[in-house]
């Protein structure tokens, strides 16, 4: 007679292999398990209290009420508390009212209550320093790639959701929607359900009612390929990006990115590269922006990124400014020993003001009638020059830091001291 699978032992084991695999728990963690109360949550709850001894682990549980469901949610709610106590878990409750934030943030419901919860847990990340357990399963993978693919995916979005991200741990994302719902069974768990995962209304409920059901007649297993899929997208991503930051610095020169270097490389390495240039600089760009940034380090121009960003490309160098610097205007007058902050950077200025004249001596940005005079070649020329003369690029130049006495220039950011402010023997450090 062939034994009955044990479905819950199973179960456990799979997670446990989920968790080795990617490291997810360490010997006497905390752990704030996220607790809707549907299925995929309370299935997390119970494995993780039953390996509790395993792993000695600290168990808390989290909920957030999204204010959408009125009696729903606060039922939903007293269902977590109620399960929580028969754990002997310590239970966090959070109320947001996500249509009037939505509303006021101009939003999606669904975005801004994800936002809404990663702020609550990361909250609770810190305060108890434990790691965030959500219950994300092989099949919330499967319906977020095919999000990101029919939005316009990149490799990275590809990568669906990883099972660690920062202190965010998911032990489930092996498993099925159907290995989430034999396990309940299998156990005896109650749980909710959510009443708008039963609505078309939203698009992932779209994904998980009419697409997810005919690709699993294609392949039962269709949601494990599309897991193993992702996988291999993340790995390869992450690849990219190691080699596209070494790309960066290989190509770093003073005022920005060699063009002709990253023109070198191969394209799929030049898309990461110019990706991650834009992150770094708090714009990340859409696939047309890369395209754009592309076409501009072949022919120079410049892109309008988000945020307020622009990438432009001139005299064989790639840059990202800030579009509000090109009009800078900044004016202090250096009668003392000073430390300010000028675009980001901590200006650290001293003097001898016996020699300096206080009433002259400013930090100032550039104006009509500046001018220079280089120590070595005891050469003077117009600021306007000087700075061409050493390559500054033209959209930089305006936000030049610059400490003068009237029009002479006795110290600029790009070009130093010049003879005269040399001679008066000025310090100034830029952090």
């Amino acid at each position: 007679m062939s034994r009955k699978p044990d479905i819950a032992a199973e179960t456990v084991c799979k997670v446990i292999g989920t968790a080795e695999k990617y490291k997810l728990i360490s010997d006497r963690d905390s752990v704030v398990v996220a607790l809707s109360g549907g299925a995929d949550s309370v299935t997390l709850l119970n494995v993780l209290y039953s390996i509790k001894e395993k792993y000695n682990l600290t168990l808390y549980a989290a909920h957030l009420n999204h204010g959408i469901r009125g009696s729903e949610a606060d039922n939903d709610e007293k269902f977590c508390k109620i399960l929580c106590e028969n754990y002997n878990i310590r239970f966090f409750v959070k109320h947001i009212d996500v249509p009037a934030l939505c509303a006021e943030q101009k939003i999606s419901a669904e975005l801004c209550g994800r936002n809404e919860r990663y702020k609550f847990f990361n909250e609770l990340s810190v305060k108890l320093n434990a790691k965030i357990a959500t219950a994300h399963t092989a099949s919330d993978n499967a319906e977020t790639l095919l999000f990101n693919l029919t939005r316009g995916s990149s490799l990275s979005g590809a990568s669906a959701i990883p099972p660690k991200r920062g202190s965010i741990i998911r032990p489930l994302i092996e498993l099925s929607r159907g290995e989430i719902e034999a396990y309940c069974a299998a156990k005896s768990l109650a749980f909710v359900t959510d009443s708008t995962n039963l609505s078309d209304d939203y698009t992932r409920n779209k994904i998980r009612h009419n697409i997810i059901p005919g690709l699993k007649e294609i392949n039962p297993r269709a949601e494990q390929a599309m897991l193993d899929f992702s996988r291999d997208c993340a790995e390869i991503s992450e690849f990219l990006d190691k080699y596209a930051e070494g790309v960066l610095n290989s190509a770093k020169e003073k005022y920005g990115y060699n063009s002709e270097f990253l023109l070198n490389q191969n394209h799929a390495v030049l898309k990461a590269a110019v990706a991650k240039l834009c992150k770094e600089n708090n714009c990340e760009a859409e696939r047309r922006h890369i395209e754009l940034i592309i076409s501009i380090l072949n022919h120079g121009g410049a892109v309008e990124l988000k945020n307020g960003k622009k990438a432009v490309c001139a005299q064989k160098t790639l840059r990202i400014i800030t579009n509000s610097t090109e009009n800078t205007s900044f004016f202090l007058v250096f009668d003392k020993n000073l430390t300010f902050e000028y675009l980001g950077k901590e200006i650290e200025a001293k003097a001898d003001f016996s020699v300096l004249k206080p009433s002259k001596a400013v930090f100032r940005t550039r104006k009509s009638g500046d001018y220079f005079t280089f120590c070595k070649r005891n050469v003077t020329k117009p600021l306007r020059k000087a700075l061409n003369e050493q390559g500054v690029p033209r959209e930089l130049r305006d936000s030049q830091l610059l400490l003068c006495e009237g029009s002479e220039v006795l110290w600029c950011e790009a070009l130093g001291f010049s003879k005269k402010g040399k001679e008066l023997n000025i310090e100034i450090n830029i952090r």
